[in-house]
């Protein structure tokens, strides 16, 4: 599923969660034979791979969806296998390297990169151009890489956003108001000097900024052909900065430095942070395990300059596949509008085909707060962006860009030599992979 770590750990266990906590039928109706904008046979026997989903809650769906598929396509059998969330990404490069990649595979835009890198993966806007109408522009732009030609190399399957949750007795306490939560990120960092003067025990941040932190500040990320990392640029260094400002005022812990998304969930289940930038999911989640904590939550919109992040997970064709028509068809039948709104409705994420997001699921208050939630994230949908670039890599890039942070917020470095290591790091990792 997707992603900090990218999916490779973080949100991607959260979403997984959420998934293995769903069971899942695929939705009425007539089931349409599979199309090939190749004009190849759609015949023969593929693989197909996801990533940590079969499991007791969630293999109805899938066992469903492979059966309806063959059923409307005789000839065709599709083998379905899954993959442990841990070591995937190198699983695929092992697979790939080794000439044994699945033919289609369920991965983001990161694993997809690497993988196009290597011309392992289709390029569908040069198979399947005609596909690019059918999901939204952003999440058809997601998986279209400018760095490597500007091709396309996966069809979208979901998305994922949330709002920002906020423990209403700890503003309270520190002297904020739930009636005022931040929207932006000065916002944000205000109230949280705020809290640091009047509650030396309790925080508002409880991690250090990822790559798309920078991005929902306003950050320009790369450069416009996607060759070059730019977030040690002023804009990039001023990010940086309110977090040495707000460290110096003892606005959070030396051990923040280090923490990973995992740690700030624990640290607000537990009543002892203040501010938890959320998902779809977590709603849920704190109600069924931090019920005090749920009691007093508050609920705004996710903390942006300009456009809050998403993430996105997409199918991607094996370019090597001895029955890419088919493995092409069957990308495509996962994706369609159709079977994005029975998986988006049991597994607590948004679909990406064009035109889904307008169904009353996601439209309708029913007065429920699980209700309100979807609703709001839905519209954040509609402006989000994809602010983690393909090509930063969720494991090394990260953990230096981390790194490099801590560095200089214990006054080891300026931030600007911090962001200046960060990049040249990522742009020599860049080009290497080049």
């Amino acid at each position: 599923m997707t992603s900090t770590g990218r999916r490779p750990t973080l949100v991607a266990g959260a979403l997984f969660g959420s998934l293995l906590l769903s069971s899942c039928v695929i939705g009425g109706g007539s089931t349409p034979k599979a199309s090939d904008a190749s004009g190849g046979e759609v015949s023969g026997t593929i693989t197909f791979q996801t990533w940590n989903l079969k499991n007791d809650k969630f293999t109805s769906y899938f066992n469903d969806l492979i059966a309806s598929f063959e059923k409307a396509n005789p000839g065709t059998d599709v083998k379905w296998v899954d993959q442990p969330a841990e070591g995937y990404q190198d699983k695929l490069s092992a697979d790939a390297a080794a000439g044994s990649l699945p033919d289609v595979v369920d991965m983001g835009p990161e694993a997809a990169y690497t993988l196009a890198q290597a011309g392992t993966v289709l390029d569908l806007g040069k198979a399947d151009p005609e596909a690019k109408g059918k999901y939204l522009d952003k999440a058809w732009e997601a998986m279209t890489f400018d760095g490597l030609g500007g091709g396309t190399y996966g069809y979208p399957w979901y998305l994922n956003t949330g709002p920002s949750f906020f423990n209403k007795a700890l503003l309270e306490k520190c002297g904020l108001s739930a009636a005022k939560l931040p929207t932006t990120y000065d916002e944000l960092f205000d109230q949280a000097e705020t809290m640091a003067g009047k509650c030396s025990d309790d925080e508002m941040i409880a991690r250090m900024p990822a790559i798309e932190t920078f991005g929902e500040y306003g950050v320009e990320l790369m450069d416009k052909d996607g060759k070059k990392f730019t977030y040690n640029n002023a804009k990039g260094v001023e990010l940086v900065e309110r977090f040495k400002d707000l460290y110096a005022k003892k606005g959070f812990t030396e051990e923040a430095l280090n923490n990973l998304q995992t740690k700030e969930v624990e640290e607000f289940k537990a009543g002892r942070l203040a501010y938890l930038p959320g998902s779809s999911y977590t709603l849920t989640d704190l109600k069924d395990t931090a019920p005090k904590v749920y009691k007093n939550l508050a609920i705004g919109p996710r903390i942006n300059n300009g456009s809050p992040n998403m993430y996105i997970e997409s199918l991607v064709v094996n370019a090597r596949s001895e029955h890419q028509a088919l493995a092409v068809a069957f990308a495509k039948y996962v994706t369609d509008s159709a079977h994005q709104l029975a998986f988006a409705k049991k597994a607590s994420v948004f679909p990406s085909s064009a035109g889904t997001l307008d169904d009353p699921y996601f439209t309708k208050d029913d007065g429920d707060p699980a209700t309100k939630v979807r609703i709001e994230s839905t519209a954040q949908v509609k402006k989000a962006v994809v602010w983690w670039p393909p090509a930063f890599s969720g494991s090394a890039d990260s953990e230096t860009l981390r790194e490099q942070i801590a560095q200089a917020l214990l006054g080891k470095k300026s931030v600007k030599a911090a962001l200046d290591a960060s990049v040249k790091y990522s742009n020599e990792r860049l080009e290497a992979n080049g």
